[in-house]
């Protein structure tokens, strides 16, 4: 048995060519499942060095957490900004394959 076709770029995400586009792209969600992993991750990273020292001798409170969480906004925002550029630049040349989403 043989796998359906993956439906086209355009069917999962609209192709946008203006950054209005694109904040509407991402203000629906379309980014959230590629880059959620990718930000917890690496937001792993900044969060061991600023907060690692703290969270190991018991003296997390809640803001703490809070800027543990916060620590994952920046790599989300740039995976973000990546996969909407490359979807664009994808459209842009004009690829009739599948952009992988």
């Amino acid at each position: 048995m043989t796998s359906p076709a993956r439906p086209a770029a355009s069917a999962r995400c609209p192709p946008w060519s203006r950054p209005g586009e694109a904040a509407r792209l991402f203000a629906r969600g379309v980014t959230v499942r590629r880059c959620v992993p990718v930000a917890a991750v690496v937001g792993c990273v900044p969060s061991a060095i600023n907060e690692g020292a703290r969270i190991a001798a018991g003296h997390a409170g809640w803001p703490t957490w809070v800027q543990v969480g916060l620590n994952s906004v920046v790599p989300f925002l740039v995976s973000s900004y990546g996969y909407l550029t490359g979807l664009a630049r994808h459209v842009w040349l004009g690829s009739t394959s599948a952009f992988p989403g």
